[in-house]
């Protein structure tokens, strides 16, 4: 029975994927083989050393200390794009709040006061001040071309506004469903030189911390909107204020109040609704259950953010999933520790990524304790495990 901690509420949709009589699934669930959560913090937690992955159901894994998890062996999932579309509704509904001043034009409609009479000519004086511009013809930048970014850049272009976006590690797959209409930018500054909207999907990492920040606001085009649905840390909020006050900003729209812009009459803070539709939490359970689920009974690896991806079709042998240090003459130690068990090697396949090499075995034979231990035993394996 493999055993399944969960550190917050999971789709149900996505757990039932889990098999009720070969998995234990349950937040009190002690020594468990794997742990799923959302957005809680794992950094000071005590992982137990039964733990072989983690599945985090959505896409950014800063709550997660992968570092350490790659130091214990751990392999660490997301489940990149599953609440893409969620995020992109959300990206055209900030620059329709913006553009419209909708909720600028609501609460003044709240504020009115008198019978109806009064509050239709108050309504007619004071429509006015929320006369606001439409999408079309306008260019939107768009930083960060992954699920979510590409998904963001088509849809604008669907509302009739011209693209630039910049990713300098944009991969092949997300190229190919980006449409051909968007433009390139060689650098953010040359992005914000030429657009009225930018929005950021990206983590947040030392390189993209602060990315808007008062020197390149100093370079916009008058009236930028911002909208920050990425990641707290990727805007530098205070400039963005300043930027604000001083009429070179025209407005922010982000996920993430705080006492600096919950009141400004600028900005509109959502409480972190990026990916909160029903299904885009169905989406990311879903996803992150079957990669967790392959890898505890395969050994495969798909959408994992600190070992290579790796997929090897079971032949009707034994495997044998063995993660170590990315270090020469791995495989000939383990292959030798092999033979000398007498098992005859069926299919083998080796991957790398940085300082991680994991590798998948097919055997044979059982593998027997004593063939395991030795392999536990050579200097640099991280994790082996017989399936």
């Amino acid at each position: 029975m493999l055993k399944i901690l969960t550190l917050n509420n999971i789709s149900p949709v996505g757990l039932d994927h889990f098999p009720r009589d070969s998995y234990e699934v349950g937040s009190e669930i002690s020594q468990p083989d794997a742990i799923l959560l959302r957005s809680h913090n794992m950094h000071e937690m005590d992982v137990p050393a039964s733990v072989k992955a983690i599945g985090r159901a959505g896409a950014g894994v800063n709550n997660i200390p992968v570092e350490r998890m790659s130091e214990a062996g751990i392999c660490v999932f997301n489940a990149p794009g599953a609440n893409a579309n969620a995020v992109k509704e959300l990206v055209i509904a900030g620059m329709l709040i913006a553009s419209r001043n909708l909720c600028q034009a609501w609460e003044f409609a709240r504020g009115l006061e008198g019978d109806d009479s009064v509050i239709h000519k108050a309504v007619e004086a004071g429509k006015k001040q929320f006369v606001g511009f439409e999408l079309p013809g306008k260019t939107l930048g768009v930083v960060g071309l992954g699920a979510i970014g590409v998904q963001v850049a088509n849809g604008a272009l669907a509302q009739g506004m011209n693209v630039i976006g910049f990713d300098p590690d944009i991969t092949v797959k997300r190229a190919w469903e980006m449409s051909s209409q968007v433009r390139q930018a060689a650098s953010i500054e040359e992005l914000l030189a030429n657009v009225d909207y930018v929005t950021f999907h990206v983590p947040l990492v030392d390189a993209t911390r602060n990315v808007i920040n008062a020197e390149r606001l100093q370079r916009v085009r008058k009236n930028l909107i911002i909208l920050n649905f990425s990641r707290d840390g990727v805007v530098d909020d205070a400039a963005v204020v300043d930027a604000i006050n001083d009429g070179r900003v025209y407005a922010y729209i982000c996920d993430f109040p705080s006492n600096l812009l919950k009141d400004h009459p600028r900005v509109v803070a959502l409480p972190h609704l990026g990916a909160s539709t029903q299904q885009a939490e169905e989406n990311c359970a879903v996803m992150v259950v079957e990669e967790v689920r392959d890898y505890l009974e395969n050994g495969n690896v798909r959408n994992s953010v600190n070992f290579p991806e790796l997929f090897m079709a079971r032949n009707g042998g034994f495997r044998v999933c063995i993660v170590n240090e990315n270090v020469p003459n791995m495989l000939g130690q383990i292959s030798t520790c092999m033979a000398e068990s007498g098992l005859n090697i069926l299919d083998m396949l080796n991957k790398s990524r940085g300082e991680i090499a994991y590798t998948l075995v097919d055997v044979d034979s059982a593998l027997s304790a004593e063939c395991l231990e030795r392999i536990a035993a050579i200097d640099g394996v991280l994790d082996v495990r017989s399936l």
